[in-house]
C-alpha cells in the first residue's frame, strides 16, 4: 500500500479482482484476503496523480503532482487566503530548486522508500497483531472491530504502537479494499521503559480510502492525533488532519519539470 499516504502515521492502492467477501466469512480470513489484495495491488498500481492537498493543521493548501521520479508539492493557499504575488514568486523559486536539487530529490525518494516499506510491514502484521470481530455491514461492506492482541510480540517502536490500538477497517466486500482504517491507544506506549519519551493512552487515528477510478484507490483522508513527551520534555506527538481532493491521473513518464507546470493549473 502507498505509505498512508501520508500519512503521519498512516495513508494508503491497490486492487485484485476477487470473489466477493462472504457476509459469514471469519473474520481473521476477511482481513487476511485484504491485506493480500493490498499488497499485491500495491506492486502492480503505477498510477501518478495531480491532486488538491489541504492541511488543516497547517492551515495550507497545495497542488500535488506525482512523477516516476518524485512529486512536486506547490503551495497555493496558507490561512485561508491564496498567496500574494510575492509570496507565490518565492514558491515558484523554491519549487524550481526543488526540482534541479540532486540532493533533495535523493532525499525524497529515499524517505517516499522508507515510508513505503513501513507501510508494508504495518499491513502484513494487521492480521497477528490484533483479535478481529464482525461488527457489522451492508451489501456493499464489512466492519471489522480489531483489538490487542496478548500473544503478539511487536518487533519494532512503529510495531508496538500500532499493536497497542483498537478500532475498526471498514472493507469494500467486493474487492476486499480496506475503505476505512481508524483506531485509538488503549494504553499508554512507552519508549526505552519510560526514560526515552511515551505516547499516551487515548491518542487516535483515521484514514480513508476511495475508489477514484474504476480499480484505483487513493487516500482521501489522514487524521492522526497522538501526544505524548520524550526525554527532555520534548513533545513527540502527531497532530494531522489532511485531506486530499480534485484527483486527477497524469500521464506516466512526464518529467519534474512538466509537472511543476501542472501543479500551476490546480486552484
Amino acid at each position: 500500500m502507498r505509505p498512508m499516504r501520508k500519512p503521519g502515521l498512516l495513508g494508503v492502492s491497490l486492487l485484485l479482482l476477487l470473489p466477493a467477501i462472504a457476509p459469514a466469512q471469519e473474520p481473521h480470513a476477511l482481513i487476511q484476503a485484504a491485506v493480500r489484495t493490498e499488497l499485491a495491488a500495491n506492486q502492480d498500481d503505477h498510477s501518478r496523480w495531480r491532486y488538491r492537498d489541504e492541511e488543516r493543521d497547517k492551515s495550507s493548501v497545495s497542488t500535488v503532482v506525482e512523477t516516476d521520479n518524485g512529486s512536486v508539492k506547490r503551495l497555493i493557499a496558507l490561512n485561508g487566503r491564496a498567496l500574494s504575488r510575492e509570496e507565490a514568486a518565492a514558491e515558484e523559486a523554491r519549487v524550481q530548486g526543488f526540482i534541479h536539487d540532486p540532493g533533495q530529490l535523493a532525499k525524497q525518494r529515499k524517505d517516499g522508500a522508507a515510508d513505503g516499506q513501513s507501510a508494508t510491514e504495518l499491513l502484513q502484521m494487521l492480521p497477528d497483531a490484533f483479535t478481529w470481530t464482525v461488527t457489522g455491514g451492508t451489501p456493499a461492506e464489512v466492519t471489522l472491530g480489531f483489538a490487542p492482541n496478548p500473544d503478539f510480540r511487536p518487533s519494532s517502536m512503529q510495531a508496538r504502537v500500532l499493536g497497542g490500538m483498537a478500532g475498526e477497517v471498514v472493507l469494500d466486500r467486493k474487492q476486499h479494499r480496506m475503505k476505512t482504517l481508524s483506531g485509538r491507544l488503549t494504553q499508554d506506549v512507552t519508549i526505552g521503559f519510560g526514560l526515552l519519551g511515551r505516547l499516551k493512552q487515548g491518542g487516535t487515528f483515521r484514514v480513508e480510502r476511495r475508489e477514484i477510478k474504476p480499480g484505483l484507490w487513493q487516500i482521501t483522508e489522514t487524521h492522526v492525533h497522538i501526544d505524548g513527551r520524550a526525554l527532555l520534555f520534548k513533545s513527540i506527538g502527531q497532530q494531522q488532519d489532511e485531506f486530499q481532493t480534485e484527483f486527477t491521473q497524469v500521464p506516466n513518464g512526464i518529467s519534474l519539470e512538466q509537472a511543476a507546470v501542472l501543479s500551476k493549473t490546480l486552484k
